[in-house]
């Protein structure tokens, strides 16, 4: 598998190329608009056909390229079923498979940060794309965009913790310059996942009292529009 992690630095965003050699084929993980063009360049520069472009949720910190990049190479453009998206190709849900070429992800529906959050889980090369439901060393807010720190603790114990501990783990975010982690360094290190019960989380996660991402007025609109911004 061909794969690569880009990053904006703009909104300290990451965003993953999946390409299958043999096919050909590629994907992109949460794409920011601004690098379109960069990405467009990679492709062609890798000899890989890029075929699907999926967001883990709604983004409120940058515009998505998904709309800029299906105009430009005719990519199905893909959402969780519960995104406020009508724009999109298609939609996916909990357990559904995504393959481009030989790859095969697993669909994980991980709300809390958003109630549109998903996870991608690639088992064959123990990877997991958790978008801002698990960070390395944090998780993603909860207190917008229908945000539920309950929903989110059943999110990571229920589900992405129950993965191999082996499973490398690539955030949408890192804010420190970290690059991946695993599931097993996460459960030990992350003081975030340090609490016994989902009230225990609730309440330190109510207590973080963060600022609106700068851009949240403009993206939130735009990205369900697939990164048109508002008229």
């Amino acid at each position: 598998m061909i794969f690569r992690q880009l990053f904006d630095h703009e909104s300290s965003t990451y965003t993953y190329l999946l390409g299958d050699a043999n096919s050909g084929e590629a994907l992109l993980i949460d794409p920011v608009i601004a690098n379109t063009d960069s990405y467009l360049s990679l492709l062609q520069q890798l000899n890989l056909t890029l075929k699907l472009c999926v967001d883990t949720h709604t983004h409120a910190d940058h515009i998505t390229a998904l709309g800029a990049l299906r105009e430009r190479t005719g990519c199905i453009t893909m959402m969780g079923e519960q995104a406020m998206a009508d724009c999109v190709s298609q939609s996916f849900s909990h357990l559904d498979q995504i393959e481009v070429g030989s790859i095969k992800l697993q669909v994980l529906y991980t709300p809390g940060h958003t109630d549109d959050s998903y996870s991608f889980y690639v088992p064959k090369q123990g990877m997991l794309f958790s978008g801002d439901t698990l960070l390395i060393r944090g998780t993603g807010r909860t207190d917008f965009q229908n945000g539920d720190a309950l929903a989110q603790y059943h999110s990571l114990c229920q589900v992405l913790l129950k993965l191999p501990e082996d499973t490398e783990v690539y955030p949408g975010h890192d804010y420190k310059g970290w690059s991946k982690s695993s599931i097993g360094e996460e459960k030990q290190h992350n003081p975030r996942l340090q609490v016994s019960s989902g009230e225990e989380y609730a309440a330190m996660m109510a207590a973080l009292k963060l600022p609106n991402p700068k851009l949240m007025d403009i993206a939130v609109p735009a990205n369900q529009a697939c990164g048109e911004p508002a008229s």
